[in-house]
């Protein structure tokens, strides 16, 4: 089996273990979506990765993704057992060893398997001088890295400096912790309905969640499931599918959905019945929201524009502004983010949201109510931008959540009546992202 994959990547024929090492090059490398990476998009754009097994997809997806939420503590051995650090030149001898390491460490992969597809993968892209070394140190994992992984802080070595230290002066060292463990776990699936949430749980052999989503684990193809075809539900996280769900009733109501695609808001609005405004920048991220909304058999009008810029002919009714962040909220589910993300990033989009949050407000017609939402866990770019954003604003004012809007997630609810979830909360179901809310009203 291990020649004959060997045999493969040799020839340049599709193998998992090559499209993985080609997709974690391009993530933590750069040369994914203008500098930096996201996994999926790494794999998915891959022609070879299309030309896979479904078996073998499923493993080069386990294999990239377990390696990116796994990397610090993947590093922190690999780095122990080099001699001297490998050139520049050698970024993908390193990204190779991180795979061999991977399977050995964390998937339970044969030792002949991941230590000889690895050394033959390095040959094959032109580093044979580096083969001894893979070889050498693949072998060395395999005796002694059950050991060495054992007595590693995993949670605390897989987040960077600045995101633990941000994490534990906004919440406490232990929820920090929570957190940070929470990444660790690869996330469940969870779908958003149209309708009968409880019938298709049942059909789907699934979760009804408290707050109303479907939970699936290990679903599989997404497109193979029953209701796919149907447009019977979307994938949206619990967490992302409540900001909506904090306008009420929005049935005839005119609403804009800033940052639209791919579409799950705009999905949600339009099912319950809004007269919506998907508006977002990217051309090409519309497209996909258009073809998502005609396989859900659901309308909306579309808008290609800066939202600093746009304003609509008609004041709306209710605006939803799910802001660009640093994504922190998603680790578990895009486990690059921690890699290419920095403080730095945190400051530079805290003032585009404050840019879009004004235009919100000015969307709006008196009376209107504005969600504001970020996939973010910094405070930076959540309470302190809503506050900020109500000094500008004299005739704005916070509209409080109350417990009851959040069936079975009381805890989210700040003391400040605005919606906080974290990955460690549901974690007994499989947790879920981390999302910010914060309702406000335009006076009259």
């Amino acid at each position: 089996m291990a020649g004959t994959k060997q045999t493969r990547a040799a020839r340049g024929a599709p193998d998992a273990r090559a499209v993985a090492l080609d997709a974690l090059s391009r993530v933590m490398d750069g040369h994914v979506m203008g500098g930096q990476g996201d996994p999926g998009e790494a794999l998915e754009g891959s022609r070879p990765f299309t030309a896979l097994s479904t078996r073998d997809r499923a493993f080069a997806r386990l294999l990239l993704f377990t390696t990116l939420r796994r990397l610090g503590q993947i590093d922190a051995v690999v780095d122990g057992f080099l001699s001297r650090p490998l050139p520049d030149r050698g970024a993908l001898v390193r990204h190779s060893l991180r795979l061999g390491a991977c399977q050995l460490l964390f998937l339970g992969t044969a030792p002949y398997a991941a230590v000889n597809s690895m050394v033959a993968l390095v040959g094959a892209r032109g580093f044979d001088g580096f083969k001894p070394l893979v070889n050498a140190l693949l072998r060395r994992l395999a005796a002694e890295g059950a050991t060495l992984i054992a007595a590693q802080d995993a949670p605390r070595l897989n987040t960077p400096d600045w995101l633990w230290q941000s994490w534990q002066a906004a919440y406490g060292r232990d929820t920090a912790r929570a957190i940070a463990t929470a990444h660790l776990a690869e996330p469940p699936l969870d779908l958003s309905l149209k309708r009968d949430p409880a019938a298709w749980a049942a059909r789907l052999g699934g979760r009804l969640l408290p707050s109303g989503s479907v939970r699936l684990e290990a679903a599989g193809a997404v497109a193979a499931l029953a209701g796919f075809d149907e447009g019977a539900w979307w994938v949206q996280d619990a967490a992302a599918a409540l900001p909506a769900r904090l306008l009420g009733d929005v049935r005839g109501r005119r609403v804009i959905d800033i940052g639209a695609a791919p579409g799950g808001k705009t999905a949600q609005l339009a099912a319950a019945g809004a007269h919506v405004v998907a508006l977002d920048r990217s051309a090409a991220r519309l497209r996909r929201l258009r073809e998502n909304l005609s396989r859900l058999d659901l309308a909306a009008d579309t808008v290609t524009a800066d939202a600093t810029t746009w304003r609509p002919q008609n004041p709306a009714d209710a605006v939803l502004l799910d802001a660009p962040c640093s994504a922190t909220g998603t680790i578990r589910r895009h486990p690059d983010i921690p890699h290419w993300r920095t403080a730095q990033d945190v400051a530079r989009l805290s003032a585009l949201q404050d840019r879009l949050l004004d235009a919100a407000l000015a969307m709006l017609a008196p009376g209107g109510v504005a969600v504001f939402a970020t996939c973010s866990l910094q405070p930076e770019e959540c309470e302190a931008r809503v506050d900020a954003a109500l000094a500008r604003h004299p005739t704005a004012r916070r509209l409080p959540i109350q417990d009851d809007e959040l069936a079975g997630l009381s805890e989210a609810v700040t003391a400040a009546g605005d919606l906080r979830t974290l990955p460690c909360h549901w974690r007994d179901v499989g947790g879920m992202d981390g999302f910010y809310a914060a309702r406000l009203r335009l006076g009259t």
